[in-house]
């Protein structure tokens, strides 16, 4: 699918959930930072501890605590997208220095495969979940 037919596509989907647009994003965004989490491999838990969320740019600050739970991470995410606005965009990252070789090299049996390319063909079934949990909610 395009970039074109992506905007599209999601444009058309907005107008069909009107006014639980915003859910449909909250959700979404909720889903795809939780999923990172949940598959980033722990040995100190300072990797999955370390994805943090923040509105309109990157928050590339480091977060040194290692929790192998992710508990800040979450806590991260949760605030950030409860403080979300349309037309913000909502960034999701990692900043510590070895996370292209977890995320490309295969450094971690945990995974293999990485957890942002796995999180990411996912996807559309997390869209799909958050636009039917905004329909159902009325």
């Amino acid at each position: 699918m395009s970039n074109a037919d992506f905007k599209r596509n999601f444009s058309a989907l907005l107008k069909r959930v009107g006014d639980r647009a915003e859910m449909v994003v909250r959700g979404t965004a909720l889903g795809i930072g939780g999923s990172v989490a949940e598959k980033s491999p722990v040995d100190t838990g300072r990797f999955k501890n370390n994805w943090m969320t923040a509105l309109d740019s990157i928050d590339a600050s480091a977060n040194a605590r290692a929790d192998a739970s992710g508990a800040s991470s979450r806590a991260s995410l949760t605030a950030q997208v409860a403080a979300w606005k349309p037309g913000q965009t909502i960034f999701i990252t990692n900043s510590l220095p070895y996370a292209y070789r977890l995320e490309y090299d295969g450094w971690s049996r945990q995974a293999p495969a990485g957890m942002v390319r796995v999180t990411v063909a996912e996807f559309a079934q997390r869209f799909e979940r958050a636009v039917r949990a905004a329909k159902g909610a009325r």
